[in-house]
């Protein structure tokens, strides 16, 4: 992933991915920021977060995201009050709700809180948030709606009433009754200011500004964090639910242990994959989206998911979603970039690992008999044509590998640690030439 936003009430999804390409999560709660700055963001926003019945986002968690070079965004609701709190450290506050909680023209948390519908229903916002209402007075004074006085009886009287129990409807019932009332109960109905949304895309066009290269912000914290126990604590408990796994997947793994050998090469191959993934990550590596596709389509005719039908069987007998799917095939993107990345020093451990499986000796002595049979052949010969080389592409993957023929040369020599595909062709053509002079030298063996 790239850019992550957290959002709900404020904004929805949709009008978030409008303005910004992003993965959008629900309101975050404490060790989402940690999670998503794990996962490889490399530019959080943060909107809404949750206040009660599920524990706030942590400071520690945004600076420990800071400390490691991401930059992360704060606006409209819980991510203002966040960036007012630790701006001096590098969070990067956008927006009028922001501005006043960083001056203390406001300061609690109240301000912002609203309550909302559950995921179900898309978070949808349930009272108004005091910002919002404070926004939508003064308005209405400016609109001479209201007058100064009116005006800070309608405050008065919502900032009285329990952030949930916000509404329109029980702010003007508390007040007494006089004449203005009527007719600010009338304006506000198409009057209202949603001070805390128009905050929120503020922030989302200044990341995509910073995701696009075209405004430049500070991405690390003013100074290390202190890993405190409690901040160890939090770090467990995140390690311990991304390593949770379904009761199914927990079964499935159990029948693999039951074949030691077929265990251990699933487990270096994993352990590969981890690695490569964490240090692509770290790297603040991203794939472009036609790689993804591109893998996308090798692994569906690796696993001859040629139609739709059998690719959604496919999914289902996986546990899979269309969307993890992809987010799987990214990571082998990644992955794969990092290891190849890193061949020359990959190298020197192949030839170790040979050595210890047992197989160095026999590679080298077929190396050692193939360079004799080449060398006996007075003119070995290149294939220059591209219907030369197509030939000689044909003949390793259809008969000697049994595969199709892959579409990109060059991503295929790379894949197995060449330079291009001219090495690719030179090592097929040496193949070639080796697997006919053992034909040859079998039918001599047979004829005499």
């Amino acid at each position: 992933m790239s850019a992550v936003v957290f959002a709900g009430p404020t904004i929805g999804a949709k009008d978030v991915q409008s303005v910004l390409e992003a993965t959008v999560l629900p309101p975050a709660g404490q060790g989402d920021i940690f999670r998503a700055a794990r996962l490889g963001a490399t530019a959080i926003g943060l909107i809404d977060g949750y206040f009660q019945g599920v524990p706030s986002v942590w400071h520690k968690e945004i600076l420990w995201a800071l400390e490691h070079g991401i930059a992360v965004f704060g606006s409209a609701s819980m991510g203002a009050l966040r960036a007012a709190e630790l701006s001096a450290f590098g969070m990067i506050g956008v927006g009028r709700i922001y501005e006043a909680y960083a001056a203390g023209a406001i300061s609690d948390d109240d301000e912002v809180a609203v309550l909302h519908s559950p995921a179900e229903l898309g978070f949808a916002p349930l009272s108004e948030p005091m910002v919002s209402i404070r926004a939508t007075v003064e308005s209405a004074v400016s609109s001479a709606v209201l007058d100064a006085d009116q005006a800070a009886a309608v405050l008065k009287a919502a900032k009285a009433r329990f952030y949930q129990q916000r509404t329109w409807r029980n702010i003007l019932a508390d007040i007494p009754a006089a004449p203005w009332l009527d007719r600010f109960s009338a304006w506000v109905k198409t009057g209202q200011v949603d001070t805390k949304r128009k905050d929120a895309q503020e922030m989302l066009a200044r990341m995509a500004a910073f995701l696009n290269g075209e405004d430049r912000v500070p991405g690390t914290a003013a100074e290390p964090m202190e890993y405190t126990l409690a901040w160890k604590g939090l770090v467990r408990r995140v390690e311990a639910q991304e390593r949770g796994l379904q009761y199914t997947d927990r079964r499935v793994l159990d029948e693999l242990r039951l074949d030691p050998e077929r265990f251990g090469l699933f487990r270096t191959r994993a352990a590969l994959r981890l690695l490569a993934l964490k240090e692509a990550r770290r790297e603040g590596a991203q794939a472009e989206r036609q790689e993804i596709l591109t893998q996308l389509n090798s692994h569906r005719q690796a696993q001859r998911l040629f139609r739709s039908k059998d690719l959604q069987n496919w999914l289902q007998e996986n546990g899979l979603t269309a969307a993890e799917y992809e987010d799987q095939m990214e990571e082998t993107v990644l992955a794969g970039a990092a290891i190849d990345a890193r061949q020359q020093d990959l190298e020197p451990h192949l030839l170790a690992e040979l050595r210890q499986a047992g197989a160095f000796a026999g590679l080298k002595a077929r190396a050692a008999d193939k360079e004799l049979q080449i060398a006996a052949i007075s003119e070995p010969g290149k294939p220059e044509t591209d219907a030369g080389r197509l030939q000689l592409a044909v003949w390793y993957f259809e008969t000697r590998l049994h595969r199709d023929v892959p579409e990109d040369f060059g991503a295929y020599a790379e894949s197995i640690g060449l330079n291009g595909a001219e090495e690719f062709f030179e090592l097929i053509r040496r193949e070639f030439m080796y697997h006919q002079g053992c034909k040859t030298q079998s039918a001599r063996k047979s004829r005499g």
